[in-house]
């Protein structure tokens, strides 16, 4: 048994964009810039829900708002359909960069699935590469901006197909060009990572680092599968590991309160729960995103009652993410805010999370640490 206190309260008085964040749960395919996605699908023939970029953005972030799976999935149809020659995927990725370091990103990691994008002809190795070109040169502009950003590929597999292997062993190719780990994505419910178990087990052989999405739209089985059958070192989302955890809260007018009238829960953490805590297994927790798909549903309505906060305070490895900056028109510094407007967190909170954030980073030890290192002397710097 733990004891937790809900609850606590400063404001900040500092710009949050400024400080130096860590991205680790973020979609290629899921953050692109509306006037980009008109001028890509214009050039390839592509019809949109509207040419004008104001009301396309509206449009991309109302169809995922919307309640409706068939909408938020049709999203992708637009985003996916302008990535499929390598100029496309070039331009993306490399805006995609641009606007990671203009929100105070400092390292990043970017998923996609180069098996959606070969519908133009392109090969797997192929599409893979033109994303790092595009990579690479949106570290050089933004270098001669001025800034620093490091920024590696998450080679993912979709779920429902069947190119895990393929996919696995293209990661692996890659990892000397800018891959730094594997992951799989799509639906969730009903594909277990068990289906790509030959796979994860082809990555370990090959000391390859895997982050599989887990705990989204599916529960603690999900979760399960992802830590055995695919050797998971963190969890992409990983927000219904809440599920496993029990809160127990005195009702009677005796019960204990802490300094500020807030309730004190007893909290039984499960077998799983206490695993994915005790091994600081990470959590690649993305709030709005949470809310807008329903991951949350099981824990109430709004953004408050989201369980991200009991999880931190429980010494769960939380990190924040956008998961898809378009789809829910947001970015990492939106994040903060929200979760400081919120959960009333304060910078030491912040920093705790972004440092959890660099230390569960696919990069060697020495670059880790030194990402810490700044991280820690730019906090430092605001007192």
């Amino acid at each position: 048994m733990t004891e937790i206190i809900l609850d606590a309260a400063p404001d900040l008085d500092f710009d949050l964009k400024g400080l130096p964040k860590v991205s680790l749960h973020d979609h290629l395919d899921g953050g692109l810039r509306p006037a980009t996605i008109i001028e890509l699908a214009e050039a390839v023939g592509h019809t949109l829900p509207s040419t004008d970029p104001v009301a396309l953005g509206e449009w991309f972030r109302e169809s995922a708002d919307s309640g409706s799976l068939v909408r938020y999935l049709e999203t992708f149809d637009h985003t996916v359909a302008v990535m499929q020659t390598k100029e496309g995927l070039f331009r993306v990725a490399k805006e995609f960069v641009e606007d990671l370091a203009d929100d105070g990103v400092v390292y990043g990691e970017v998923r996609w699935a180069p098996e959606q994008h070969l519908a133009k002809g392109l090969s797997l190795d192929e599409a893979v590469e033109a994303v790092q070109a595009g990579l690479d040169a949106g570290v050089d502009a933004v270098a001669e901006s001025g800034r620093d950003i490091q920024v590696g590929q998450l080679i993912t597999a979709m779920r429902h197909a069947d190119r895990g292997q393929e996919i696995a062993e293209l990661a692996v190719r890659h990892r000397n060009n800018g891959a730094v780990g594997f992951d799989i994505a799509g639906a969730e419910d009903g594909f277990l990572p068990s289906r790509f178990k030959d796979a994860f087990t082809y990555l370990a052989q090959h000391n390859f680092p895997a982050t599989v999405h887990a705990g989204e739209a599916a529960g603690l089985e999900s979760i399960q599968s992802a830590l055995v059958d695919g050797r998971a070192l963190r969890l992409g989302h990983g927000v219904r590991i809440a599920e496993d955890v029990t809160v127990e809260f005195e009702d009677d007018e005796d019960a204990e309160s802490d300094e500020f009238g807030d309730n004190i829960g007893m909290v039984t953490l499960g077998e799983l729960a206490s695993w994915v805590r005790d091994r600081g297994i990470a959590l690649e927790i993305c709030p709005s995103s949470n809310l807008q798909t329903g991951a949350i549903a099981g824990f109430g309505e709004g953004i408050d009652s989201h369980p991200l906060d009991m999880l931190y305070q429980l010494g769960f490895n939380v990190t924040i993410n956008t998961d898809n900056r378009l789809m829910s028109g947001v970015t990492l510094t939106d994040e903060f805010e929200l979760l400081v407007e919120t959960f009333d967190y304060d910078l030491d909170d912040l920093l705790e999370l972004t440092l959890n954030a660099a230390e569960a980073a696919f990069l060697p030890l020495e670059e880790k640490e030194a990402l810490v290192e700044y991280i820690n002397e730019a906090y430092a710097d605001l007192g």
